[in-house]
């Protein structure tokens, strides 16, 4: 958690940290998927695990450990997948990281009409417009939500903008994830 704020909530920290993670393997990365676990209940409960992730030191303070799951299948979609997990009790949050393609709101009036979700996806890599961005939202069992966005062409750790509303859809199907 090198470059993230210590007055940020520990949800806020925890993006962060997962989006300096994503930002260090570069671009073009799979999205992949982490459960937030509550780190003082992850020391008490298991203190091997803890000693592997290197929280034996970390300061006696509320805070959430980011530990990545199995890879994300790359042949279905995003939403089904999400919508097949169901998260232990120890699991206090979850989280995403995946690079998608953006389109400033200016460009909305010009996307043709009746276009497939293929022929769309074409049209809007062509755009020259387009930004590649990387979004990290996550959310808690009990509805707090946030997200970092990271422009590839401003990929820097002080160009990070955060913010509990950035990715509503996203963070939307990963509360779903809680839900009963």
């Amino acid at each position: 958690m090198s470059n993230t704020p210590m007055a940020a909530s520990p949800l806020t920290r925890a993006v962060l940290e997962i989006d300096e993670y994503a930002s260090g393997l570069g671009w073009d990365q799979p999205a992949r998927l982490f459960a937030l676990v509550d780190t003082a209940r992850l020391r008490a409960q298991e203190p091997d695990l803890a000693a592997q992730l290197g929280l034996q030191d970390e300061p006696e303070t509320t805070g959430l450990t980011p530990i990545e799951q199995d890879e994300i299948p790359a042949d279905k979609p995003l939403d089904e997948f999400l919508g097949t997990i169901a998260w232990p009790d120890a699991v206090v949050g979850c989280a995403l990281t995946v690079e998608r393609l953006m389109l400033p709101p200016s460009a909305e009036a010009s996307v043709p009409e009746g276009l497939s979700d293929k022929k769309l996806a074409k049209w809007v890599a062509e755009h020259p417009d387009r930004q590649e961005v990387r979004m990290t939202v996550g959310v808690l069992r009990d509805g707090t939500r946030d997200s970092a966005l990271r422009l590839r062409e401003k990929d820097a750790p002080t160009e990070v903008l955060t913010g509990a509303g950035l990715v509503p859809g996203l963070a939307e199907a990963l509360s779903a994830t809680f839900a009963d």
